[in-house]
């Protein structure tokens, strides 16, 4: 990206493909970037710093993995048609949020995933800040393995350093540093939080309180995820983290569970194995729920947090259950099939999106959002073009955090914005709204299964 381009004045986000500029000027500072991107060398590089159990636990899927499959091969059916002689110089990849609810810096952000810890020590935190800090929406797992409040508190300095977090891309159209401010353009994303509902009513209660005082914007109901589905890498290693004493903490300082810990005669400070292991099978307890739970769940929410504040469903994989939420009242649902982790030879989840979006796309105040095997930006471009008003991303900040913490987060997300901010450009493409299925050439559902060895 030209640096002295004049145009970047009137752009309504920042420059982000400069950070591809910033990486290649880095060789004349004796530099290099932090590492490299590519999704598969992602996987390789976090592959060497995690324990077997750790790595297993982030890269293992249901089955034989012919779901996590099949969400790869229904994005390679859809191919991307670039536009010419379109005048992209003042694109922006800025969108707005249910109706203009919110302002977010990508029509991407932060998938619920938890257990951040198992990864590096700085966990959900180093997420939490990085996402604020470059205004993309965070999604908080309730199997977090820190407290709510503190997340919600890492969020929030992101969100406060977000303008002084990117100075790097204030040039002033001469190319240097200093001038336009484009790091003033960062918008304040929202959190949500994504809940997994115990089968305890009060700690459910609890949760979501906590949440709304920790500045938690929406809530995210994962329906898909009552219980594990079966991986056979971790079956095999006994790799369940809560069972060997970590990733409690946000059960821990719940006041309900507190008490319920007390009642059992369990301290987490004495047997933290006992109390991770009670806490998770609270909340990933097999039990199966209704839509009528879920209706009750919504209603709580909005009595806690106010008429206004969101409640979509996440794990929608049938048109049917779309059209339900839709007509229940829920505000949207997020099409996902958790990458491939639950149930074995299920339906590809873009070849969901696809087909749900025909079906309640169009409904007023019911938005329809992605998750599941996306690795980069023309990854996120298809699901849109397809539909998704949004796309979250799980895996690839996984392997940034496991590689560099905070500094990996932050290089993931930074390439990836500067990836999508590239790829409008080069698409002929002027704003996300102008992202439909013209942009594609896509062929039909029909393609074996190949075996082969699970990846990213």
């Amino acid at each position: 990206m030209d640096a002295k381009s004049p145009h970047i004045k009137n752009r309504d986000t920042p420059p982000w493909g400069l950070y591809q500029r910033n990486m290649f000027w880095r060789y004349n500072d004796r530099e290099l970037p932090p590492f490299n991107t590519h999704p598969d060398v992602l996987e390789r590089l976090a592959s060497r710093k995690l324990s077997q159990n750790g790595w297993l636990y982030a890269s293992s899927n249901a089955g034989l993995s012919h779901t996590h499959l099949a969400n790869r091969q229904a994005f390679f059916r859809h191919k991307l048609v670039p536009r010419q002689l379109i005048d992209t110089n003042e694109r922006s990849t800025r969108i707005s949020l249910f109706d203009g609810k919110w302002e977010v810096s990508a029509p991407f952000g932060i998938a619920p995933v938890g257990i951040n810890k198992i990864y590096h020590d700085q966990g959900e935190l180093a997420v939490a800040k990085a996402a604020g800090e470059l205004g993309l929406v965070y999604s908080l797992s309730t199997a977090g393995s820190f407290p709510i409040e503190d997340v919600g508190e890492a969020n929030e300095e992101g969100r406060a350093n977000r303008f002084k977090a990117n100075e790097n891309l204030d040039v002033d159209g001469e190319g240097s540093e200093g001038g336009n401010e484009n790091s003033k353009k960062v918008p304040e994303a929202p959190r949500f939080f994504q809940l997994y509902m115990p089968h305890d009513d009060k700690l459910t209660l609890s949760l979501l309180k906590r949440a709304h005082e920790s500045g938690f914007q929406a809530c995210i109901l994962t329906t898909d995820t009552s219980q594990l589905g079966w991986r056979h890498d971790d079956v095999a290693t006994s790799n369940y983290a809560f069972y060997r004493g970590i990733g409690g903490e946000l059960g821990f300082t719940d006041p309900v569970f507190q008490k319920r810990m007390a009642e059992a005669g369990v301290d987490p400070q004495k047997d933290a194995v006992k109390a991770a292991s009670m806490w998770i099978d609270t909340i990933w307890h097999g039990r199966a729920w209704s839509w009528e739970k879920a209706v009750w769940a919504r209603e709580k929410w909005q009595e806690i947090a106010g008429k206004d504040k969101l409640f979509l469903i996440k794990g929608i994989q049938s048109v049917n259950d779309a059209k339900k939420a839709a007509d229940l009242g829920f505000e949207g649902v997020v099409v996902s099939n958790h990458a491939g982790r639950q149930v074995d030879g299920a339906v590809g989840s873009l070849d969901a999106l696809e087909s749900i979006v025909k079906a309640v796309g169009e409904r007023r105040g019911f938005t329809v959002m992605f998750d599941s095997g996306v690795r980069g930006a023309a990854d996120v471009m298809k699901a849109l073009a397809l539909g998704a008003k949004f796309v979250f991303i799980g895996r690839l900040w996984i392997w940034g955090l496991a590689i560099m913490g905070e500094e990996g987060v932050r290089h993931v997300l930074r390439s990836l914005l500067a990836d999508f901010d590239i790829l409008m450009n080069v698409m002929g493409v002027r704003s996300v709204d102008e992202i439909d299925a013209s942009l594609l050439e896509s062929g039909p559902r029909v393609y074996g299964l190949l075996n082969e060895k699970s990846k990213l």
